[in-house]
């Protein structure tokens, strides 16, 4: 473990302190959680990106086209 110190807006300071109490949490259980929730979304984006970038539309067609043509049961529908 690393120790860190940071400047933060004392409104934000004083609703991370209560949230975290009433989640059972301390400040520094908090913080380390959201920063590796926000780590986690970022490196996700950077995978998709990724991704996107090494996709080829035909090979999409091709996978799209193998699936069937038919109406989504009475159960899945958005009508």
């Amino acid at each position: 473990m690393s120790t860190l110190t940071i400047h933060l807006p004392e409104s934000l300071k004083n609703s991370i302190e209560a949230l975290a109490g009433k989640e059972g949490y301390t400040v520094s259980q908090f913080i380390a959680s959201a920063a590796g929730e926000k780590l986690a979304v970022v490196l996700t984006m950077d995978y998709l990106h990724r991704e996107i970038a090494a996709g080829r539309r035909a090979d999409f067609e091709s996978y799209l086209s193998a699936v069937p043509d038919v109406a989504p049961p009475e159960n899945d529908r958005l009508d």
